[in-house]
């Protein structure tokens, strides 16, 4: 957080229709919401001719490194982004003895004034309040660790490139470890180009920012930084701490409209977020980009997973952390914000004292209410193949890899392929095309240059030569829904689905927060992009499913309630459905095709463990019937199980934890699962795969980088 002056699843297995589905229906809920114009029409059905696409550059690939010892990086901009807005997950990291590694890039220091609530006003002091803000980290961390609030650490100056130095903290404590590393760039400062900062660094040739020392650092130089030295220093830590894992803020915050509804605050101008969480986000992923080219050098692809996570965002989409959680994040932040009578042994300050004291509690903007990841459908994809093998799809060094599994259901892999396609956002889909070929799906990064002309992003797939073998050399470009290079960037990854009919249906979140599609026709042909009407309220983190009539479903949540699309006829146009659902969402949703042929759908309630499960079947006028609750004890988006028999039990579902592991529930009921992927921390979703009398196993990626089975075994009466 900083303060800113006022200037300028997706897997075939999932969704196939089952061959013993007796045409159960649920068109009753298409309701008055059909259009000619193309902008309204599923691409299979559609006025306009089919419409290239181009082929991209063939990419070198290579094998990944063997991953070492897991480790996970944040790279934030200000003190306390990580713990606003990637908590619970960094405090999970530690809990299981995984070292973590926090980079701060800005000082922070904002206009230097550590204002204490009742005090009298605090006289402006910039390095000082950026020490404080640092020692609240110390206080945060120690208490994450599991020490004492003020325990000391050992400050020590690191070298980057450039001859520049950086202060390293480091505490480590029964067994478990810590890392903060302080770049101390100035938020922003005043030159003869007028107000320049992270923003103008990332945008504007030949604008540096110096650094700002505090009083008791082992760093006592002043260092400048241009666009290309700050990239190569977060280059240079990515290289020496070989993360398996690094989280970032949010490189494409969502378009935002500042009214008196929605006061700008410290957003940059049309945007949700801090301009420097913006910059520096895009700062890092032009790092990563250049850190998972290392197969195009000539040697292996650094093995690393990535997550992102929304900024200010939370406080204009409901809350999705449930209330112990929202605690749990408030006692640390309550460390860090420290307090003026704090005798913490840092002569500038003990934290950030308007942040203490349960201050985030009470603020309006409720930044701690809610963790959001940027590609929520981020995680594992898995398709399952003819033979009942899994193969499994994720991103690897922000390249496409592949896991093939050794036997049917074994929960062997082998070791990950590199597809290229880099640089990738985190979030993949797969299907099956009806030839038994996969596609891969992604969003890919196809520019990090300063302009918005040389920064925009675009839609990918990459498909195998043959069903079973090997992946085609060059990916192909769909393009993007959006024209104007700058809203490229709020294009989100792709969700896809594979039809009855032969043909694959690829959606994607637009810039308008609605929803564009193209379709595939049985020939290979791709339609143009196509806005589906309505919507404009979705949230990131699409769903897709079929009925028992092969028809697609594409659902969003909404801010108060949930958008449905789907195909009047089996092959026929995508309109939009009546709101048939009345329980507001939280996050992101799921659907799959339950044994009936009916539609389950499931997503968190706002602020609650609360899991709301509803069933759209044919014949009772397209009404969905809300089923009961379910609990789990984390947050983020659920997996339901494909393909499920409601006739035999209650509605089978996966989701996060509260400790940031894989948590399966049953008919209401927490299942026991066993083995060590169980307990570990878990990267994104989960896939699930349901195989006939194998039961269900949950595949899940971890902080080594690889693939985890856990299974659940199959309950009586079901296939």
């Amino acid at each position: 957080m900083g303060r800113w002056p006022m200037m300028g699843r997706q897997v075939a297995s999932r969704r196939t229709v089952l061959a013993s589905l007796a045409g159960v229906v649920a068109a009753g809920a298409i309701a008055g919401c059909d259009s000619k114009h193309p902008s309204a029409r599923g691409a299979a059905v559609t006025s306009e001719p089919p419409k290239p696409v181009s082929l991209l550059p063939v990419d070198h690939r290579s094998s990944f490194d063997t991953p070492g010892r897991p480790l996970a990086m944040a790279i934030v901009a200000h003190p306390d982004d990580d713990l606003f807005f990637m908590n619970p997950d960094t405090l999970h990291t530690i809990e299981r003895g995984v070292p973590v590694v926090s980079v701060y890039v800005t000082g922070g220091g904002s206009f230097g004034v550590n204002q204490a609530p009742g005090e009298p006003k605090a006289r402006p002091d910039v390095p000082a309040y950026v020490s404080a803000r640092q020692q609240g980290l110390r206080q945060a961390y120690a208490r994450m660790l599991g020490a004492t609030l003020f325990t000391p650490w050992t400050r020590t100056a690191l070298k980057l490139p450039g001859g520049r130095e950086a202060e390293l903290n480091v505490l480590e404590y029964n067994g478990r470890r810590a890392e903060l590393i302080f770049l101390g760039v100035r938020m922003h400062e005043k030159t003869g180009r007028g107000w320049v900062g992270m923003t103008q660094l990332w945008n504007t040739p030949g604008v540096v920012l110096r650094t700002q020392p505090t009083p008791e650092s082992p760093v006592r130089e002043k260092y400048t930084y241009s666009r290309d030295e700050l990239t190569d220093a977060l280059l240079f830590l990515m290289r020496k701490y070989r993360p398996t894992l690094v989280r970032t803020l949010d490189p494409d915050p969502d378009a935002q409209v500042h009214d008196k509804l929605h006061p700008r605050g410290s957003d940059q101008v049309g945007y949700s977020d801090h301009p420097d969480h913006t910059a520096v986000a895009l700062f890092t992923w032009r790092a990563l980009a250049q850190w998972g080219q290392g197969s195009t050098q000539g040697s292996r692809t650094p093995g690393f997973l990535t997550e992102a996570f929304r900024g200010y965002y939370n406080q204009r989409w409901p809350y999705n952390l449930p209330s112990d959680t929202v605690h749990q994040k408030t006692e640390y932040l309550n460390a860090y914000g420290g307090a003026s009578t704090w005798q913490c042994g840092n002569g500038s300050g003990c934290g950030d004292y308007s942040v203490g004291l349960n201050g985030v509690l009470k603020s309006k903007k409720g930044w701690v209410r809610s963790t959001h990841r940027r590609y929520p459908t981020a995680g594992p994809k898995v398709v399952v193949d003819k033979d009942g093998r899994m193969t499994a799809y994720a991103v690897l060094g922000t390249r496409a890899a592949r896991w093939r599994e050794s036997g049917p259901f074994s929960g062997g892999w082998g070791t990950a392929e590199d597809l290229g396609g880099g640089p990738l956002a985190p979030a993949l889909s797969a299907v099956a095309a009806a030839d038994g070929r996969h596609l891969v799906f992604g969003l890919r990064f196809t520019d990090l240059g300063p302009t918005d002309k040389d920064d925009t992003r675009e839609i990918v797939v990459l498909q195998q030569k043959s069903a079973g073998g090997d992946f085609e050399q060059q990916w192909t470009s769909l393009g993007n829904p959006e024209t104007d290079p700058r809203r490229s960037r709020l294009t989100g990854p792709p969700t896809a689905i594979a039809a009855p009919d032969g043909t694959v249906h690829v959606f994607v979140r637009n810039a308008a927060k609605g929803v564009s599609t193209r379709v595939r026709d049985k020939q290979g042909t791709w339609s143009p992009w196509q806005k589906l009407a309505g919507g404009g309220q979705i949230q990131e983190g699409l769903a897709v499913a079929l009925d028992g009539d092969g028809r697609v479903h594409v659902f969003g949540s909404a801010f108060g309630w949930v958008e449905h699309w789907a195909q009047k006829d089996a092959g026929g146009a995508m309109v939009r459905a009546a709101r048939g659902l009345k329980t507001r969402p939280g996050d992101a949703p799921d659907a799959v095709t339950a044994k009936d042929g009916s539609v389950l759908l499931a997503y968190h309630k706002p602020s609650s463990e609360q899991v709301n499960v509803a069933q759209l079947r044919g014949g009772q006028a397209g009404r969905w019937t809300e089923l009961p609750d379910q609990k789990v004890t984390g947050y983020g988006p659920v997996a339901l199980v494909d393909g499920q028999d409601l006739a035999t039990g209650g509605v089978m579902l996966s989701s996060r934890s509260g400790t940031g592991s894989i948590e399966m529930v049953d008919s209401g009921k927490q299942v026991t699962l066993h083995g060590d992927a169980s307990s570990g921390f878990m990267v994104g979703a989960p896939a699930v795969v349901q195989s006939a009398g194998e039961g269900v196993a949950l595949v899940t990626l971890g902080l080594n980088t690889t693939p985890a089975v856990t299974r659940v075994p199959p309950r009586a009466g079901t296939v």
